[in-house]
């Protein structure tokens, strides 16, 4: 296909991140007494933005989460980033070749968090305006409100786009926004990428791709 707009997930298809953010992740909920292992943190939090994260998480934890564990996860976070984080490879390359094809970010992350990524990597201006989060939203993904408002923001059928998501949560919700999905696992955190894209598959991507150069075979 030829698509009139790609639309991006953020971690782990264009930022390099899900090793990081798991990690840290784990490690923030076993300082609270709920041990948890990186595994475990992609499994079950991966996709999800941090309200459907953080009602996961009371649900195991069987009590609210203290006050301030959002700003003491973040804080551990950002000293974790500030070792060394950088775009998923190929994904600038593959911007700089969609000369004016449109584009946008439909991403669970904070809005702040992914400006300041796309400033360091030199890449915010691929993306203009067009940068949007379901942080702070009742219904992240799965659901296709992200996705229905990044092509709404862009002016164009949802039916008309390609998204490129690394998780199966993500890739729902693309499904849902009726749009053909990339199944991406061209980033650090998939080791077994036949493993995983396999099950892309099983929830329905239309395309597996284990790095930007599969990628340019569909777009």
């Amino acid at each position: 296909m030829t698509p009139a707009a790609i639309i991006f997930d953020f971690d782990g298809v264009i930022a390099d991140s899900e090793v990081r953010a798991n990690r840290t992740l784990a490690e923030s909920l076993t300082a609270i007494g709920l041990p948890t292992t990186y595994e475990e943190c992609l499994r079950d939090y991966c996709g999800h933005n941090w309200q459907e994260t953080e009602r996961r998480i009371v649900v195991r934890l069987g009590r609210p989460l203290p006050h301030d564990f959002r700003d003491r996860h973040r804080e551990r976070a950002q000293k974790r980033f500030a070792e060394g984080f950088a775009p998923v490879p190929g994904a600038p390359e593959f911007l700089e070749s969609l000369g004016r094809l449109p584009r946008a970010i439909a991403s669970s992350s904070s809005p702040a968090y992914i400006a300041a990524s796309l400033d360091r990597f030199g890449l915010a201006r691929h993306f203009g305006r067009h940068v949007y989060s379901a942080d702070g939203w009742a219904r992240g993904k799965p659901h296709p409100d992200i996705y229905l408002a990044a092509a709404n923001g862009l002016g164009i059928d949802p039916a008309a786009c390609l998204a490129i998501e690394d998780s199966p949560t993500g890739a729902r919700a693309a499904l849902a926004a009726g749009m053909t999905v990339i199944g991406f696992c061209g980033g650090g955190h998939i080791l077994d990428r036949a493993a995983h894209g396999d099950v892309l598959r099983g929830v329905g991507v239309h395309h597996v791709a284990h790095g930007y150069d599969e990628v340019l075979l569909h777009a």
